[in-house]
């Protein structure tokens, strides 16, 4: 653990396991009752927002002025063979250059100055017990002493000034530690055991990161990871901001008896905010499709992230899935994800509502055009032969005619003197009703007269 980084670090949101034990002071350093002549002793009473909070396993000190941490110090506390008492305690006096008198050896003692184990500070907090400086600065972070909390001098020193007797002391063994930092990051950490105190299983880590509302955004598996390390070191889940909605605040619901958060967090620069909350809310149903990871409503269709059984989107998509928009704001109680509606014109919410309906229409269109393109096929194919057997049937009537016609005037000019009568009689059968009879007898003299016609005219 980087201790050196230590006093910059913030903490709080302690919970977890409180061991409180009793009084024991027979290894612990002792303060001689007879200071010497620079020694003082304050009695003033101490403000009653300021406060002392010790957690034995991350060995840090945190000083609170009301729910505002003031500062934060290193610690180097009891060995696990005289650990350090848990407990609720107070500062009983608060004492300049005091003297160090050997627990083992009560003729043993010395004063104020480099070689004295108590540094240049002491603060009682329960008989032989109390917050002192040290000659031994190697010795912070670490499990060394018979009890008492040392400190780095100049770290004793400024906490000495900040605090007055009477001031709570509160001294507790927290392997987990879950906290909510001054930019709204929660953060968890999980120190090492020093003790063998407290056992800690994947289930305590995520019920006490559960009432900040972030508890879908950390796997049991990086959890678990974590406690196998303890390594002591902050893990960043996300910022959680609570939502109003149309002037709202919403609540966590519960469907079917599965419970959904309703905060919005804030997580690598992406806002995810809470649909089912937001879905009852605006009465508008809403569809999870898990196996594409997308949501779907009335308005349109988003990509959706599943977390531990919650169900967000991207804020950037509230607006196509709901018809919402706004952001985080600040107010007099803090700030709040802020939500209103808004009223498009109509042509904008139409094409979202009427998008099922095409395709659902798709398909009939479709299969019209299929039924419909043999139809005009089939009707070329059909009237093509028709106009073609007319021409057949038309040609051979033409031809018909010039073949009769041909032979007859060739015949007129051998046969007009002597047969003058005979002209009405050859043109009675080119009528068309008697054509139609003589088609057949003339069949042979058709054939010889095309030869003689195609002869005549080369």
């Amino acid at each position: 653990m980087n201790w050196g980084r230590l006093p910059k670090k913030i903490l709080a949101g302690i919970l977890g396991l409180t061991l409180v034990f009793g009084a024991s002071s027979a290894q612990a350093e002792e303060v001689s009752q007879n200071s010497t002549t620079t020694n003082q002793t304050t009695n003033k009473p101490s403000k009653p927002e300021r406060k002392i909070v010790i957690n034995s396993a991350s060995r840090l000190l945190t000083l609170y002025d009301g729910n505002k941490k003031v500062a934060m110090y290193p610690l180097g506390l009891g060995k696990a063979s005289t650990p350090t008492p848990t407990g609720y305690y107070k500062i009983l006096e608060k004492i300049v250059n005091p003297t160090w008198t050997d627990p083992s050896d009560p003729s043993l003692s010395v004063p104020s100055g480099p070689d004295n184990p108590l540094g240049y500070r002491w603060m009682q907090v329960y008989g032989n017990y109390g917050i002192h400086g040290t000659n031994r600065p190697d010795s912070i972070g670490y499990y060394v002493s018979n009890g008492c909390i040392r400190m780095l001098e100049e770290n004793v020193e400024e906490l000495f000034d900040a605090v007055e007797v009477n001031t709570p002391v509160e001294i507790t063994y927290n392997r987990v530690v879950v906290e909510k930092a001054d930019d709204d990051n929660v953060v968890y950490y999980i120190y090492p055991d020093g003790y063998g105190w407290q056992n800690v299983e994947v289930k305590d880590v995520t019920r006490w990161i559960e009432p900040y509302g972030v508890l879908p955004f950390v796997s049991d598996t990086e959890i678990e990871s974590e406690i196998l390390e303890s390594r002591g070191e902050p893990n960043y889940i996300g910022k959680p901001y609570n939502i109003e909605l149309n002037g709202t605040v919403l609540k966590q619901i519960e469907i079917n008896g599965r419970t959904f958060i309703a905060r919005a967090v804030i997580r690598d620069t992406i806002a995810y905010l809470p649909v089912v909350p937001i879905a009852v809310a605006l009465n508008t149903k809403l569809e999870w499709r898990a196996a594409e990871s997308t949501l779907k409503t009335a308005y349109g269709e988003v990509t959706g992230y599943e977390k531990r059984k919650q169900i967000y989107c991207n804020s950037d998509d509230a607006v196509l899935l709901f018809n919402i928009d706004g952001g985080l704001q600040n107010t007099t109680n803090g700030k709040i994800y802020r939500l209103r509606s808004i009223t498009p014109p109509p042509e904008i919410i139409e094409p979202p509502i009427d998008k099922p309906k095409p395709e659902v229409d798709k398909p009939k269109p479709e299969e019209k055009p299929e039924v419909d393109k043999p139809k005009p096929e089939e009707k070329p194919n059909v009237d093509k032969p028709k106009p073609e057997e007319k021409p057949n049937v038309d040609k051979p009537k033409p031809d018909d005619k010039p073949d009769v016609d041909k032979p007859k005037p060739e015949e007129k000019p051998n046969v007009d003197k002597p047969k003058p009568d005979d002209k009405p009689e050859v043109d009675k059968p080119t009528s068309r009703t008697d054509s139609k009879e003589l088609d057949k007898p003339f069949d042979d003299q058709k054939s010889n007269s095309d030869k003689n016609s195609t002869t005549r005219r080369h």
